[in-house]
């Protein structure tokens, strides 16, 4: 691994910035693919987990498709090189000038999400004299142990076509002549540890692919989605996620014909550990009722997770550890950013050295939706990006 560290006269580049460890990326990206090809599975990179292009580069080159949640995420899996017939274009919510960019540019497959979208695709198919592979994603009703924001696969959620309108939809179907169902798709969550979710969803992906079967319709491929979380609280000792245990759930409880292939769309698991987000101290204070804070130059703009869903991150006083264990006291502190709102903080409350103006600290795992989703409030630039093979 080469995480971030300081170099001797303690200098870093102007924070906040992204670090990204490639030596990890690539070392993660053969454990996973490696294990998916032990069953024939094929991965497509999730998109909205990091565009950073040398980040899409190693993930193209590593032979992976693209899992893609927008037009705008076709077009810049199109422009970094994946090939049109490894994208899929998921999401609840495909615009007509999205869809007819997809229909273009010739990707694999649709993941389609209500009965509403079959028939817009159609007529957009049909306008271009072209037929267009889609999959169903049938909402599945498995509940994973998960945030409740990053939970997709639950009766209630606004994602995918609901089990009990399978009738309606494929009788729908065999009126649509530009549209050819070629699977199913299924995604139940994000940041799942707890792997017997997907023992649960492959049984209710069984259920569903044999009533497909009785109708007479042939599934091609049957597309599990993605979900595999990581270790937030130790990144060191799990820095590559289990993902022969992952694979090998499916290809005990998953039923698949020798026609099927099998389809996953991983993000998360790919790309967070490889990423931390360095920043620096810029003021200490003690509240009136005692509460030790260390503002630092990052903030929710740079990473919202904290933020928007309480997410946890490790987070590590980099100067305090190049001076050495002893050199600095351990107190209760919370780390929080600039931004001019009271949610904006990483971290309340922790077990952290005795911080001071300056101090370089690191946010790690945030190669997953930290700048995908940075933004310009409080017109703060967006932070650049380096990489450990930069000299």
């Amino acid at each position: 691994m080469a995480r971030y560290t300081l170099r001797p006269d303690h200098t870093v580049p102007p924070t906040p910035f992204y670090y990204y460890d490639l030596e990890l990326l690539r070392n993660t990206l053969h454990c996973a693919t490696t294990e998916a090809n032990r069953y024939g599975y094929h991965i497509h990179y999730a998109l909205k987990a990091n565009v950073e292009p040398r980040i899409l580069q190693e993930i193209q080159q590593a032979g992976l498709g693209a899992d893609c949640v927008s037009g705008y995420e076709v077009r810049c899996a199109v422009e970094n090189g994946f090939d049109p017939q490894k994208i899929v274009f998921a999401g609840v919510g495909k615009s007509d000038h999205e869809i007819e960019y997809a229909i273009r540019a010739g990707i694999f497959a649709f993941n389609c999400e209500s009965l509403q979208e079959l028939e817009v695709i159609n007529a957009l198919a049909a306008a271009q004299g072209k037929t267009v592979n889609i999959a169903l994603r049938i909402n599945p009703n498995v509940q994973p142990e998960t945030h409740q924001y990053i939970s997709t696969g639950q009766s209630e959620s606004k994602f995918g076509i609901s089990y009990t309108e399978i009738d309606t939809a494929l009788a729908r179907l065999h009126e649509l002549e530009h549209i050819r169902i070629v699977g199913l798709h299924f995604h139940i969550g994000s940041q799942i540890r707890n792997l017997t979710s997907f023992a649960e969803l492959a049984g209710r992906v069984n259920e569903i692919a044999a009533w497909f079967a009785q109708q007479g319709v042939v599934l091609k491929h049957l597309n599990m989605g993605g979900g595999l979380g990581i270790d937030y609280s130790n990144p060191d000792g799990e820095p590559v996620p289990d993902f022969a245990t992952y694979f090998r759930i499916f290809h005990e409880h998953l039923h698949v014909s020798p026609e099927q292939t099998v389809h996953f769309e991983l993000g998360r698991s790919l790309v967070a550990q490889c990423g931390e987000l360095i920043t620096r101290v810029l003021y200490t204070k003690t509240t009136a009722g005692g509460a030790r804070f260390a503002i630092t130059d990052a903030g929710m703009t740079e990473l919202i997770r904290p933020a928007l869903y309480s997410a946890h991150h490790k987070i590590e006083n980099l100067t305090a550890e190049a001076l050495g264990t002893a050199a600095r006291p351990i107190d209760l502190y919370s780390i929080a950013g600039p931004i001019c709102e009271s949610s904006d903080v990483f971290a309340r409350d922790i077990e952290f050295p005795l911080s001071q103006r300056s101090d370089v600290l690191t946010i790690r795992s945030t190669g997953a939706y930290g700048s995908i989703m940075a933004s310009n409030y409080n017109m703060r630039p967006i932070a650049p990006s380096h990489f450990s093979d930069e000299a």
